[in-house]
């Protein structure tokens, strides 16, 4: 499958932005999905997974209460609600199909697309 994520954007300290991750060919339905994220000079990390079925969820700490993600599989999309976003959000995300082993390891996931820019302003 061919990802692709949408919705980023310029957003200042304690704003939201929307997130989406959809397809151009094929189906997410038998997939659980995760965000990742990559600030410059830093290393990719874990931000949210759903189960294919939406389920059942993780998030990393640095996210927890801030981030949503679900899923439509009516719509084929994958979505992350973000607020209250801080300037240390500031990174292209991912989003990616979980292959095997941890939730929370980006190495987890195959089926990386074109990012989406998000920079929160302080």
């Amino acid at each position: 499958v061919q990802l692709q994520a949408s919705g980023g954007g310029l957003v200042q300290a304690g704003g939201s932005l929307s997130l989406s991750c959809a397809t151009s060919g094929g189906t997410l339905n038998s997939y659980s999905v995760g965000w990742l994220r990559q600030a410059p000079g830093k290393e990719r990390e874990f931000v949210a997974a759903i189960t294919y079925s939406g389920g059942i969820t993780y998030y990393a700490d640095s996210v927890k209460g801030r981030f949503t993600i679900s899923r439509d599989n009516a719509k084929n999309t994958v979505y992350l609600q973000m607020n209250n976003l801080k300037p240390e959000d500031t990174a292209v995300y991912y989003c990616g199909t979980y292959s095997s082993g941890s939730f929370y390891t980006d190495t987890s996931y195959n089926y990386w697309g074109q990012g989406t820019q998000v920079t929160v302003s302080s």
